[in-house]
């Protein structure tokens, strides 16, 4: 048995282990006890880096018949925090194209396992990597495994500890294999998203689902900020009141803000100060209150971030996102979903809201593509085209909106104009549609201006609850910003537990059959009318994925 492990000391234990585990086995088996064992070299577990050599170069694997290994579980987000900025670029250097940039440290694995397989120096290789492995960047890893080879035996979704934290695992199989099985279940293949064929053995391959062209610039991942930037709205209102020198209100960088916790949990009433994406620090200095939180509580941090760029503008967002600012730039309004989230639901949000990274956001104002987003339709697509963080499913502007295959005449190219029409009771559908796409907007509009409004009503019972006119800056004649709803003397317990997660936790009668209404509402806009209260899963997922198929290849 042969291993590579980088840690000095679980090195030689897995060195001594494996000897004991010899001996042991030898004697179980009537096999002559070893006269000198304790004689015996014990190089077999290397000590060394499993994917980089001391130069930097690709590590070289031993010969063998399999692999088994569980990596460190290292996301994204986290290499160059955890790994420093050599060993990233390092990577990069010596694995691209071959693996994503933007791909979980386990990908070299899976990729270095796939290559010896092919050069014919390993046999099998079965590996343990987060559930994310299954979607986005790095799926790669294992489509390239699915076209030049096979996974044989995949668990898609395990619990798992690590470094006592619960998450969630995919352990994959890979190469020469006999019996194909899935999540212990026999299947005629595994796809590189770990599904199999659907229940009637039909071909239901998610993975080649598309970007669509018609999708694109309309959703976005909000700013990031690598800072603490935000503070308590109850000091952004003694601010928004003060004045500046060069004349300028302070409701130019202050904003109400939105992250997570603030869809799903309910108000957090924290503001954020926002100097935009290119504002010069000799301009952002003449704010005087706002810059002295930022010197004070944001630049010791920024300057110590790796980043170059981040320590250079410290006073604005690491990433303010400028495409996101300017799809917003004329809409009265915007919809938002938390991007990891346990359920798939989306919110309004005042043109006035900083959104933060936490957020997905969509620039339109309508109520039809709300409510398609809301459906039935577009909820299974994004969980299975997502990937997830522990057991959160994980919604992204590329894997989950760009691939979607909108109902016809009504894609985020054919609302791209953001232009709306109000119908009767102030419903907004886009404008200038032509039918039958206006009547299914419409209808759908309905449907969810229903749903939202029952769930508003629930979310804040007007018999606990009171509105306060929210502040007027300085120089300004009325309030930019929507009311505050605040609970009422007595109720404020009670009104903390309404939230949209304990609502859809509970999902009450009333609320599925909101939902099962404007599932009918775009199954018709579909053409599915007649079918949609029977139509499976995989079904739905099928037509979904020939309709994407289908638009994909039109734009080529």
């Amino acid at each position: 048995m042969l291993g590579i492990e980088l840690n000095e000391y679980a090195a030689e234990l897995a060195r001594v282990t494996v000897w004991i585990g010899e001996l042991q086995w030898r004697i179980q088996r009537g096999y002559a006890f070893k006269i000198h064992p304790v004689l015996e070299p014990l190089d077999h577990i290397e000590c060394r880096d499993a994917v980089l050599g001391p130069d930097g170069q690709e590590a070289v694997w031993p010969k063998a018949d399999a692999v088994v290994g569980n990596p460190l579980f290292v996301g994204v987000s986290r290499k160059r925090r955890e790994l420093g900025d050599d060993y990233v670029a390092a990577l990069d250097r010596t694995y691209a194209p071959r693996v994503a940039g933007a791909s979980d440290l386990v990908c070299y694995w899976f990729d270095k396992a796939q290559r010896a397989i092919e050069a014919g120096t390993l046999l099998r290789a079965g590996l343990v990597a987060t559930n994310s492995i299954r979607g986005g960047a790095n799926r790669g890893v294992l489509q390239r495994t699915c076209a030049k080879g096979a996974i044989f035996c995949a668990w898609a979704d395990q619990p798992w500890v690590n470094n006592g934290a619960a998450v969630r695992v995919s352990l994959v199989c890979f190469g020469k294999g006999d019996a194909v099985e899935l999540d212990g279940r026999s299947v005629s293949t595994i796809y590189a998203d770990l599904t199999a064929p659907g229940a009637d053995g039909e071909a239901l391959d998610l993975t080649k689902a598309m970007v669509l062209p018609d999708n694109t610039g309309a959703s976005f991942q909000g700013a990031s900020k690598k800072a603490k930037f935000e503070i308590d709205a109850a000091v952004a209102r003694e601010w928004l009141r003060l004045p500046n020198p060069h004349g300028r209100p302070n409701s130019d960088v202050l904003k109400p803000w939105a992250n997570g916790f603030e869809l799903s949990r309910g108000p957090q009433h924290q503001w954020i100060i926002d100097f935009g994406t290119s504002m010069p620090e000799s301009d952002a200095l003449l704010f005087e209150v706002p810059i002295d939180h930022v010197q004070r509580v944001v630049k010791p941090e920024r300057l110590r971030n790796n980043r170059e760029a981040y320590r250079k503008h410290w006073w604005r967002f690491a990433e303010p996102r400028p495409g996101l600012r300017l799809a917003l730039a004329a809409l009265p309004r915007f919809m938002a979903t938390v991007a990891h989230s346990k359920h798939r639901f989306f919110v309004w949000l005042p043109s006035t809201t900083s959104a933060d990274q936490a957020l997905i956001v969509v620039a339109r104002a309508d109520d039809t593509t709300f409510g398609i987003l809301h459906s039935r339709f577009h909820e299974l697509w994004s969980l299975r085209l997502g990937t997830s963080l522990e057991d959160r499913p994980r919604y992204t502007p590329t894997t989950c909106f760009e691939t979607f295959p909108f109902p016809t005449g009504l894609t985020p190219a054919d609302t791209a104009h953001q232009r709306t029409e109000a119908l009767p009771g102030g419903t907004l559908i886009p404008a200038d549609l032509a039918q039958p796409a206006r009547t299914h907007a419409t209808a759908i509009a309905q449907a969810v201006q229903r749903l939202t409004t029952l769930r508003d009503a629930w979310l804040n019972p007007p018999e606990w609850t009171e509105r306060v006119p929210e502040v007027v800056p300085l120089g300004m004649d009325d309030s930019p910003y929507p009311d505050r709803i605040v609970a009422r003397p007595g109720f404020e317990k009670d009104l903390a537990k309404r939230t949209l997660t304990n609502l859809y936790n509970q999902r009450p009668a009333w609320l599925a059959q909101a939902h099962a209404t404007l599932d009918q509402a775009v199954a018709a806009a579909y053409g599915w009318s007649d079918e949609n209260a029977a139509l499976p899963d995989d079904e739905v997922l099928r037509r979904l994925l020939a309709l994407n198929r289908k638009r994909a290849a039109l734009k080529m």
